[in-house]
């Protein structure tokens, strides 16, 4: 069995109903209702913004692990901003980090930095090659 991480996803008959499965977990992907789908899960962009802020949170648990910082509990609310520009519309990521330990300066700055080395939010950043191909 292949280590790489894999995901995979079938469309049922039912509007943008989607399920998934990955290693030995399953999860639902759909639409909301004005959207054309049944609400019966979360859709492919929210599942992305908690796979960033789910890997930036594990991420800064195992680097306080190593220096010894008690951080409590880790908050990350990751959430999609759209705005007009003359351009068109820019799409834009804006992640809040909190503890529920206070942090010292010092700190801070070295979190934010481990942060932003989450392999999740690298792969978004560095805007992954994706190799799409159709098997049958």
């Amino acid at each position: 069995m292949s280590n790489n991480p894999s995901s995979k996803v079938e469309l049922t008959n039912r509007n943008y109903l989607a399920e998934a499965k990955m290693r030995n977990h399953f999860a639902v992907i759909d639409e909301p209702l004005d959207k054309g789908g049944d609400d019966n899960g979360p859709t492919p962009v929210e599942y992305l913004l908690t796979a960033i802020g789910g890997c930036v949170s594990i991420t800064l648990r195992m680097y306080a692990e190593r220096k010894g910082w008690n951080l409590g509990k880790i908050a990350v609310n990751v959430t999609q901003k759209q705005e007009l520009t003359p351009n068109g519309i820019k799409k834009s990521l804006i992640e809040e980090i909190s503890f529920e330990k206070e942090v010292t300066e010092e700190q801070r700055a070295k979190l934010l930095e481990i942060a932003a080395k989450c392999p999740v939010a690298k792969m978004v950043k560095e805007a992954t090659e994706i190799d799409s191909k159709i098997t049958s």
